[in-house]
């Protein structure tokens, strides 16, 4: 009886080590153990680096993917999606070592998804892309992360190309500037944005890509549902360098390489007569 209530006791540990992880890495939370893109703790090597993160390399449904516009599923039964993103009292600038985010607090807005309610949790850049678009990699990807009750995760995507300056980031500019030199200097890796208006992250959803994934950061964990815009958006060369320039110096390419199929499928969302 010892040993199998030892054995009880791990199991429960285990979970709760895996829960703990999960919601740290999507909430925006960096994990202490350490990870990056290059070299020894690069991506190929994520799985063995701890035994929560075996999903990287052993997972069958993993991000982020190539989206291959000849074999696209067009479903008329998907709907659009359903941003209501408010004005925010509570947001937190953040330097999570892999990634430059934003933390914020309570109703900060809500995606529906075929009736399903997410809360918006944290939104964070990658750059360059780490979805791809008939094999090209754009210059920077934005992922909007959401909660459902049920501890469920949708993303939202926006892949960026270089051109004008975003919107969004030319408003953060300042405070970007502000936490690279506090990170230089190994000040604080967070700076209080106040209030923010998120109804600027709303885009159109003329046209969308959806399938089930994973976590595009360990411990990668699975069945994370993803919609990727269809429109590119535009960035300017020096937005590319202000999110990299807080990051580890391993960390500044955050983009994970592209993962199989493995069967799954890739369905679009598309308004007939909209090229968006």
């Amino acid at each position: 009886m010892a040993a199998v209530g030892g054995i009880l006791v791990w199991v429960v540990n285990i979970c709760a080590i895996l829960l703990l992880n999960l919601f740290s890495t999507a909430s925006g939370d960096a994990l202490r153990i350490n990870f990056g893109y290059t070299g020894p703790i690069g991506p190929n090597n994520w799985g063995r680096l701890n035994p929560t993160f075996s999903a990287c390399s052993t997972g069958k449904s993993q991000s982020p993917i190539n989206i291959d516009s000849a074999n696209l599923v067009i479903n008329k039964n998907l709907k659009p999606l359903i941003m209501q993103y408010n004005h925010s009292e509570v947001a937190t600038l953040v330097d999570n070592g892999y990634n430059v985010g934003i933390k914020y607090g309570e109703n900060a807005g809500t995606l529906v998804v075929d009736g399903k309610t997410y809360n918006l949790k944290q939104m964070h850049w990658h750059s360059p892309s780490e979805h791809r678009l008939d094999g090209i990699q754009y210059a920077a990807e934005l992922h909007l992360v959401h909660f459902a009750e049920d501890n469920s995760i949708a993303v939202l995507a926006t892949l960026f190309h270089i051109g004008h300056p975003d919107p969004l980031m030319t408003k953060l500019q300042n405070k970007l500037n502000e936490l690279a030199r506090d990170v230089a200097s190994q000040k604080e890796t967070q700076i209080q944005l106040g209030s923010i208006d998120t109804h600027e992250i709303r885009k159109h959803t003329h046209k969308y890509y959806s399938y089930t994934g994973s976590l595009t950061t360990p411990p990668c964990s699975e069945n994370v549902s993803w919609h990727i815009l269809g429109k590119v958006r535009s960035i300017s060369r020096e937005q590319v360098e202000a999110l990299r320039a807080p990051l580890d110096s391993r960390c500044k390419r955050n983009a994970r390489p592209v993962q199989p199929l493995n069967g799954r499928q890739i369905q679009m969302y598309e308004v007939q007569g909209n090229v968006n």
